[in-house]
C-alpha cells in the first residue's frame, strides 16, 4: 500500500494522462483498454521479479516504476492518436495571434545594462553570504526557464519533461568530474553536450507529434531518464545521487563562482535571444504559426523544430551543469516531474509571449519559493495562494502585464500631446 504524500497529486495526474493518451483522446473504451493493458504489464513485471538473462540479473519488478511511461512512449511513436483514437490532420494554424517580436530598444538595453551591473556588484553591496547563494540559484533558474521558453513560445512546442535535459547536464558534468577525474572546466562543456545529445534523440521522435501528444511524449522520455538515473546505482549513485561535485580551487569562493555562473547565464540568455532574430528564429516562428504554409515555401518544419529541441536541451544542460557545481551534489530530483513543473510555472508566470518573461518568471518564482519557505510553516499552501493571485492579476504573465501597461501609458502620453 502507498501512504499519502505530497507528490500524490502529480503522480495521480500523470497516471490519468497516460491512460487517456494511450487509449486515445476522446475515446472512453480506449481509456479502459489502456488502463487494463498497463495494469497487466505491471502485474507481469512484478510476477517475473528478477530474471537471469545472458548471465546478468534483470529486475523486472523495478520496471514498474516507469513501465506506464514506456508503454505511452511506444504507443505515441507507433500510433500517435492512441489505441482507439482517431488521427488528426495537421492544423493550418497552431498558435494564438500575437504581436511580432521586435529587437530591444535603447530603454530596454539601458535597463538590462543597469540590472547586470547591479548583479555584478551584488557580492560587494550585500553583507549576507546567503544573498550570493540565492542569486546563483536565480541565475540558474533564469537560464533553465529561458531554454524552455525557446521551444514553447517561439517554437510552439509544449514540453512536460524539460527537466530531463537539466538533469542530463547536471549528471553529465558530475560524472565527468567524479568518474573520469577531468577538471571542472571540461565538465562544464561536456555536461551541456550530454543534454544536447539526449535532446537530439528525444526530439527526433517528439517533433513528429504536436499538441498534447508531443507534451506527453516529452513527459514519457523524462520519466524514463529519471527512472534510469534513480535505479542505476553503480553509475549515478541511485537515489543517493552524486556527491563531491565541487568547483575548481580558483572558484572555491562563493563570490567567484557566482560571477562565473552569472557570466555563463548572461551569455546563454543573450544567445537564445539572438537566435530568435536570426533566419532560424524566423523559420521557427513560421513553423509555429502556419506549418502548412511554411512547408509550402520550402521550410523543413520538422528539421527546424528538431534543431530547436537540441538548442533548448543544450542550454538547459548548461543550467544543470552550473547548478551541480553550485550545490556540490546531484540527486534524481533534479530531473523529476516536479522540476519540469517548476520550469513551466516560471515561463507561464513571467509571460509566454515576451522574451523577458521566462527570466522575470524564474526570478519571481525562485525568490518567492525561497522567501516563503524560510518564513512560513505552511509554505506550500502560501506559495500556491500567491501564485494564484499573480495569475489572476497578470493573465498574460508578469512581464506581459508590465509590457501592456507600458504601451498603454506610452500611447496615452502620445494622445495627450496630440
Amino acid at each position: 500500500r502507498e501512504p499519502a504524500h505530497l507528490e500524490m497529486d502529480l503522480n495521480t495526474i500523470g497516471a490519468a494522462f497516460v491512460v487517456v493518451v494511450v487509449g486515445g483522446m476522446g475515446s472512453l473504451p480506449g481509456a479502459y483498454l489502456a488502463a487494463l493493458l498497463i495494469s497487466l504489464i505491471k502485474a507481469l513485471c512484478i510476477w517475473l521479479g528478477v530474471v537471469e538473462l545472458f548471465g546478468h540479473s534483470v529486475s523486472f519488478s523495478k520496471a514498474t516504476l516507469v513501465v506506464d511511461f514506456v508503454v505511452m512512449a511506444a504507443v505515441l511513436i507507433w500510433r500517435p492518436w492512441g489505441l482507439l483514437g482517431r488521427p488528426q490532420g495537421r492544423s493550418r494554424h497552431t498558435g494564438e495571434a500575437e504581436a511580432p517580436l521586435r529587437p530591444a530598444g535603447s530603454v530596454y538595453k539601458l535597463v538590462v545594462a543597469v540590472l547586470l551591473a547591479g548583479l555584478v556588484a551584488l557580492p560587494w553591496l550585500s553583507s549576507s553570504p546567503y544573498a550570493v547563494v540565492l542569486a546563483t540559484d536565480l541565475a540558474v533558474a533564469a537560464l533553465f526557464a529561458a531554454s524552455l521558453h525557446f521551444i514553447m513560445g517561439p517554437g510552439g512546442m509544449h514540453s512536460f519533461g524539460h527537466a530531463a535535459y537539466f538533469g542530463l547536464g547536471a549528471y553529465g558534468a558530475g560524472l565527468v568530474l567524479t568518474a573520469l577525474g577531468l577538471p571542472m572546466e571540461v565538465a562544464l562543456v561536456v555536461g551541456p553536450l550530454v543534454a544536447a545529445v539526449g535532446a537530439a534523440v528525444f526530439g527526433w521522435f517528439a517533433v513528429r507529434l504536436s499538441g498534447v501528444y508531443l507534451a506527453m511524449l516529452t513527459l514519457a522520455f523524462a520519466q524514463i531518464a529519471w527512472a534510469v538515473t534513480y535505479q542505476w546505482d553503480d553509475l549515478t549513485g541511485g537515489s543517493n545521487g552524486l556527491t563531491g561535485v565541487w568547483p575548481a580551487e580558483w572558484l572555491s569562493d562563493n563570490r567567484s563562482y557566482y560571477w562565473l555562473a552569472l557570466a555563463l547565464v548572461a551569455i546563454g540568455v543573450l544567445a537564445l535571444r539572438h537566435m530568435l532574430f536570426s533566419p532560424f528564429g524566423y523559420a521557427l516562428r513560421a513553423g509555429r504559426d502556419s506549418p502548412l504554409r511554411a512547408d509550402a515555401i520550402g521550410i523543413d518544419v520538422d528539421r527546424v523544430q528538431w534543431i530547436a529541441f537540441i538548442v533548448a536541451g543544450l542550454f538547459a544542460g548548461a543550467a544543470g551543469a552550473v547548478y551541480a557545481f553550485s550545490k556540490g551534489s546531484i540527486s534524481p530530483e533534479s530531473m523529476a516531474v516536479g522540476k519540469s513543473v517548476d520550469a513551466l510555472v516560471m515561463v507561464l508566470l513571467g509571460g509566454l509571449h515576451t522574451l523577458a518573461g521566462p527570466v522575470v518568471g524564474a526570478v519571481s518564482f525562485t525568490w518567492l519559493q525561497d522567501a516563503v519557505a524560510r518564513n512560513t510553516d505552511y509554505w506550500r499552501a502560501t506559495l500556491g495562494a500567491i501564485m494564484l493571485v499573480l495569475v489572476l492579476v497578470f493573465p498574460d504573465g508578469i512581464a506581459g502585464g508590465v509590457q501592456k501597461l507600458w504601451h498603454r501609458l506610452a500611447h496615452g502620453n502620445e494622445g495627450a500631446k496630440t
